[in-house]
């Protein structure tokens, strides 16, 4: 595969994907550093991400990205992934994909709707503390 003229030299494909991300930079199981980001390509056994930093080679790196799949549809999942630094510039980072694996995400809850001080919503209100609901619809 051509790149320009520089060869790729990736066994496996990536996929251009653009997520936010959340990093933690991990030393003896402990986290020393934790950033944000934006995937720029992830495959199977490696993935691109601008951190707005350098991040040491070798530095064991904790992933979770944002998955643009919701679960049945209605749950927000986040992939996770345990990996180190394979290459590092000003701002972009390269890091291998060692263990993975799918998390869903907190829901964030919406607003409770203001308070309808409608005379429709009031009738139906009247209607149930009645007890003249027959079949479940007003007036039938």
């Amino acid at each position: 595969m051509q790149s320009g003229s520089r060869q790729d030299r990736r066994l496996k494909s990536r996929f251009d994907i653009r997520r936010e991300l959340r990093y933690k930079l991990l030393e003896a199981e402990k986290t020393v550093e934790t950033g944000t980001g934006i995937t720029l390509d992830i495959g199977s056994s490696g993935v691109a991400f601008l951190a707005g930093r350098q991040l040491p080679p070798g530095a064991f790196l904790e992933l979770s990205i944002s998955w643009p799949v919701l679960l049945n549809q209605s749950c927000p999942m986040r992939l996770n992934i345990l990996g180190r630094v394979l290459r590092s510039d000003s701002e972009r980072v390269v890091c291998s994909v060692d263990k993975y694996e799918f998390r869903t995400q907190a829901r964030s809850c919406p607003e409770a709707p203001a308070v309808r001080h409608d005379s429709m919503l009031q009738r139906w209100a009247d209607t149930i503390r009645r007890g003249d609901l027959r079949s479940g619809v007003a007036g039938a």
